[in-house]
């Protein structure tokens, strides 16, 4: 439930950030053309102006549908969200605190409990969610954690969110250049034959290739390439040397999960940190 909450708060931030670049993208071209219209007919001009002033309104509305204040509550039901899980599945390795405890399904509802109450002022977030139920993860043991919580994590999130990233970032990059060669080029056409009309579409393609920058920016899409790929490669290592391990004994185990486990939650802090206050 924690981790619905938290992905749809994360759709709202994203949408409403897609959105306000979008509208002033469209505020600019818009306003260009409006200026470049009206002179041949006015009633297309004015209607262009008036678009562009609607679009320019809405985009910091739409902004502040992405704000601070949303990005600290989407953070935040993700860490009770990561908490609860990362808890839950050193309960099912039977590590730490949970091996040899008879008590322990009592001890991870004490534990649930105080997370939850950490996080109580979010609950308005979680109204009206329905669990989506789903299995319990397959883990009897350390081994059984390796397979459907390590790996699960290296192969299935890790690796593919920093290719993911990567073509985020490789995207923005072509389309930063694309437009600033497409501002070269109708600059040196208006410098060399003096047309008015395209020198006044240069400064809309520098205005959209900062909206385009400043996005990526708030997106942080080359910082999470960065954490995802140096979490990706911590994991890995921890993996290899516990396979390398020939018997290892209980409090090796324990320390294992007790890595692994740190790991994720060190990338999540970070990326919440860097998300709430970057």
């Amino acid at each position: 439930m924690w981790s619905q909450a938290a992905g749809q708060l994360k759709e709202q931030v994203v949408r409403a950030r897609v959105t306000a670049l979008a509208l002033g993208v469209t505020a600019a071209a818009l306003g260009t053309a409006a200026s470049q219209t009206v002179t041949w007919n006015e009633a297309v001009g004015r209607t262009l102006a008036f678009a562009a002033a609607v679009a320019a309104g809405c985009a910091p509305l739409m902004g502040q549908r992405g704000g601070p204040g949303r990005v600290s509550d989407w953070t935040r039901l993700r860490a009770v969200s990561e908490a609860l899980k990362a808890e839950l599945y050193m309960y099912l390795a039977g590590v730490g605190a949970y091996r040899g405890n008879e008590s322990g399904s009592d001890l991870l509802r004490e534990r649930a409990r105080r997370f939850v109450a950490d996080g109580g002022d979010l609950l308005r977030h979680t109204t009206g969610i329905t669990a989506v139920e789903r299995p319990v993860p397959e883990v009897r043991d350390v081994e059984s954690y390796v397979e459907h919580r390590l790996r699960q994590q290296l192969e299935g999130y890790y690796r593919p969110r920093a290719a993911y990233m990567h073509r985020k970032v490789r995207l923005h990059e072509r389309i930063e250049f694309a437009l600033g060669a497409l501002g070269a080029v109708m600059a040196a056409v208006a410098a060399t034959w003096g047309v008015e009309q395209i020198a006044a579409w240069v400064a809309v393609a520098a205005s959209i290739g900062v909206a385009v920058t400043a996005h990526a920016l708030a997106q942080r899409y080359a910082y999470q390439q960065l954490e995802f790929t140096r979490t990706g490669e911590e994991l890995e290592r921890l993996l290899e040397r516990w396979s390398a391990e020939p018997e290892p004994a209980p409090e090796a185990a324990d320390r294992f999960v007790a890595e692994c486990e740190h790991v994720i939650s060190v990338q999540n802090e970070a990326w919440m940190i860097r998300w709430t206050v970057g």
